[in-house]
């Protein structure tokens, strides 16, 4: 469409040239006279192509809006081009009157260089999905059973398939590390600025590119499985779902082309009751029926929304369902879930409480890790990672031990230490050499094991799921743009005070069974709050789909998450911030774009109609279609602008 309006637009203003120089009114106003036997009957030819040729795109759009019964843009141009192409033939053939070709034929050129320009920011604005599909590369290097490489298309890829990826190669489709080390920057896909390290068994994106290492990847995903595809499919969906704004800005459109009409007869027969001749009358007609056309009333939804959708999908932020998402702005309580949301999921140090037996917090830590490296359990590589954060080399351990349900033993230097559970210590009555801060981060919730050298408690270490640092920025933003911040955990009631307490939650609710999240949620909107449920999309399913909004949060490479309205592939919950600010300034771009589109005719209408006529203002049909063409394109720069503007922000 773009190539075609830009061939017609050029052919026709190089037609459009003789037409202007036969023209009697151009002719009078540079003084000088063009003409000869048949000059009048040439120009009529000349504006006959122009008329057929530049504007079959808005004859042939009249019938298409006609057959449709929602008559709009095109239904208007097409009658205003029309009565002023018969009018003037009308003239050639023996009518009384004057020519109306210069006005006709410059008016089709401004339709078209503005239906052109305003094609190729329509192009702009909705190229999302051309863009996710340039992000996967057409082959790959596919590993043979000797070792040789072949390249192969990638859609020839299936789950199994080993394929090299070389440094600074796109990865060609989802699959595992089995053999290499590399960092792989996953911007284009997840919105992730920060390179991923990848080892074996660690996942990979098609799409994503490799840094410096040489990968191994086995191919475990093709088609329409694929990430990348997935997230295609998901914003097609978002694109062609219709927004509500949009139901509401076609209405408009429709009773605005009425308005043109109305308001067009209504001017030629007020210019012609008030003496004017016909020529003049019919030209106040048209330029008013071009400069109320509802074009851009019509684009002012869709380019927004096709902006946004490109905006999400590009950072990490997947729309399922538009009518949510443009809703969002209104959320007024957010609701986490506690375990992989707020918390990473995982045991991690909190604390650690020396005895005063001559040992720092930093040889406690290290003298636990050395006693724990050897374990498995989720405690003891709390432990060690802790040591190992904290820069500590592990000593040797002779003689360990396990003893299950109770702890480790084991001898460093001339020392047998031991690392028991806190119940298990006061199950041996020796509670009475126990701090008081050790009983406060108990009444935490906190997991407490000590660190015994001989029979001798020498220390402590508290553990508890660690919060992410994310979450306080995260639960300190939406504080700022208003919204109550809640928690939900099945977790004890201790847990979940000492997690609120971290983050600063306006609320939380503890012990709440998966099946019993659903309650709280309709507890919530029974007291009249909109409410946004943040979950991993599994056990959270019934929460996310009650919530006014549902939000999984992490769903990584499994973006299909029935249950949510938008999936978030990153498992950091400042993207629930992202997802509210994108959704404020969408809906304040659709509102900017309508009101634009709808108020400017408040100035424009009476100009085109001639109601300063008699201040020397005059509108000719072809600045009415360059006025006209111009607000169309502010409605799709505006609509571009969303991106600049969120661009630091999500």
């Amino acid at each position: 469409m773009v190539s075609d309006f830009r061939k017609r637009f050029w052919v026709s203003l190089v037609v459009t040239i003789p037409v202007l120089l036969l023209s009697p009114m151009i002719q009078n106003f540079m003084g000088f006279e063009l003409t000869f036997r048949g000059s009048s009957f040439l120009l009529w030819l000349l504006s006959s192509f122009i008329f057929f040729y530049g504007g079959l795109p808005f004859l042939r759009g009249v019938f298409s809006e006609l057959k449709k019964h929602n008559p709009g843009m095109m239904t208007l141009i097409a009658l205003a081009i029309s009565v002023a192409y018969v009018y003037s033939s009308l003239v050639v053939f023996g009518f009384r009157g004057k020519f109306f070709f210069w006005e006709l034929t410059t008016l089709v050129d401004i339709m078209l260089l503005g239906h052109w320009l305003e094609m190729k920011s329509v192009l702009g604005a909705s190229r999302a999905l051309e863009e996710l599909v340039k992000i996967l590369p057409s082959e790959a290097h596919l590993l043979l059973d000797d070792n040789s490489v072949k390249e192969v298309p990638v859609s020839a890829l299936k789950p199994g398939d080993l394929v090299l990826v070389r440094p600074g190669e796109k990865i060609p489709i989802d699959g595992e590390v089995v053999e290499g080390h590399s960092s792989v920057n996953e911007a284009m896909l997840t919105g992730e600025s920060k390179p991923v390290e990848k080892a074996p068994k660690d996942k990979v994106i098609g799409g994503s590119v490799n840094g410096e290492g040489t990968l191994k990847i086995r191919v475990s995903k093709t088609g329409k499985e694929t990430y990348l595809a997935q997230v295609i499919e998901l914003v097609q969906k978002a694109q062609e779902t219709r927004s509500r704004t949009q139901d509401i800005a076609d209405r408009a459109a429709l009773w605005l082309t009425v308005a043109a009409i109305v308001a067009g007869l209504s001017t030629l027969i007020s210019w012609l009751v008030s003496g004017a001749d016909f020529a003049f009358s019919l030209e106040r007609m048209v330029t008013v029926m071009v400069i109320t056309c509802p074009h851009a009333l019509g684009l002012a939804i869709p380019l927004v929304v096709a902006v946004s959708t490109n905006i999400s999908a590009r950072r990490g932020l997947l729309i399922r369902d538009r009518t949510a998402f443009e809703n969002a702005k209104d959320v007024e309580a957010v609701v986490f879930d506690k375990t992989g949301t707020l918390t990473e999921g995982k045991f991690g140090v909190t604390d650690i409480i020396p005895f005063d037996k001559g040992l720092n917090s930093e040889e406690i830590i290290g003298l636990a890790a050395s006693l724990e490296v050897f374990s498995e359990h989720p405690i003891a590589q709390g432990i060690v990672r802790e040591a190992k954060n904290r820069g500590q080399k592990l000593v040797e351990v002779k003689d360990f031990r396990y003893f299950p349900g109770k702890g480790v033993e084991g001898n460093i230097g001339q020392s047998t230490y031991r690392i028991v559970s806190l119940t298990a210590f006061l199950r041996d009555k020796r509670g009475n050499n126990i701090p008081e801060t050790i009983q406060k981060v108990a009444e935490e919730g906190k997991t407490v094991v000590i660190l015994l050298q001989g029979d001798e408690p020498v220390g402590a270490i508290a553990l508890a799921d660690i919060v992410r640092k994310e979450s306080r920025e995260a639960v300190s933003m939406l504080r700022k743009l208003g919204k109550k911040v809640m928690m939900l955990t099945g977790d004890s009631r201790s847990v979940a005070r000492w997690v609120a307490k971290e983050l600063d939650l306006d609320e939380f609710f503890a012990e709440v069974l998966p099946h019993e999240k659903a309650e709280k949620i309709r507890e919530l909107k029974g007291r009249g709050l909109k409410v946004a449920m943040v979950g991993d999309g599994v056990n959270d399913a019934p929460a996310l789909v009650e919530a006014n909004l549902g939000i999984a949060i992490g769903a990584g490479t499994e973006v299909a998450i029935e249950a949510a309205d938008i999936v978030l592939v990153k498992n950091d919950p400042r993207d629930v911030v992202a997802i509210f600010e994108l959704s404020r300034h969408t809906a304040s771009k659709m509102q900017q774009n309508l009101l634009w589109a709808t108020g400017y005719n408040v100035i424009a209408i009476p100009l085109a109609a001639g109601m300063f006529y008699s201040f020397g203002i005059l509108l000719s049909p072809a600045v009415g279609a360059i006025l006209m063409s111009l607000s169309t394109i502010i409605v799709a720069l505006n609509a571009q602008n969303l991106k600049s503007k969120l661009s630091r922000r999500v």
